[in-house]
């Protein structure tokens, strides 16, 4: 087992704790930090005084290519690419700092927060992966998530051009209808 200076095992465990904190799964943990898998329990017991969820995860890029789910990815893709090469964070910078940030943005903004920690760093998989890449909308030349090998022709983002349920509230039924 290679030695590592105690300062490096510090910023692991600091990028652990912040992870944690944003709701990181043990398996983003494990892929994205040296530490041990017993010490990632420990480190995730006592951050959220609970047990890590089990499960799998989010495994397809469908989830991405649904109106809103789209306009949320393409908002953390774009400041976690910037943070990335812009500002040479690291990755689990970039994307720690990103997820932030997109939090930050949809609590000032009024808006849910559509994707978790473990979406927005599937999403990096993703792109990483030659699965998704960002693209031009034809009208306003804002670039969006959108699948790589689509073919090319003239697409426009979902901001530019809504699907037609956009907007509308699920009916909820009047207390008549439940009775």
């Amino acid at each position: 087992m290679p030695k590592t200076s105690l300062i490096e095992e510090a910023h692991e465990v600091s990028r652990a704790v912040a992870l944690i904190e944003l709701g990181a799964r043990m398996q983003v943990l494990e892929s994205e930090l040296s530490l041990s898998r017993e010490r990632l329990i420990r480190l995730y017991r006592e951050v959220k005084s609970e047990s890590p969820p089990k499960g799998m995860l989010p495994s397809s890029a469908d989830w991405y290519m649904t109106w809103q789910a789209n306009i949320h990815a393409s908002l953390f893709y774009h400041t976690y690419s910037f943070l990335k090469q812009e500002a040479r964070c690291s990755h689990v910078d970039s994307l720690t700092k990103g997820y932030r940030l997109y939090r930050e943005h949809c609590a000032n903004a009024g808006l849910e927060v559509h994707l978790d920690l473990t979406r927005a760093w599937t999403l990096v998989r993703f792109f990483n992966g030659g699965i998704l890449e960002m693209h031009q909308c034809c009208r306003c030349k804002g670039r969006f998530v959108s699948y790589k090998h689509d073919l090319p022709r003239a697409k426009a983002c979902v901001m530019c051009q809504p699907p037609s349920r956009a907007g509308k509230k699920a009916k909820t039924p009047n207390a008549a209808e439940l009775h």
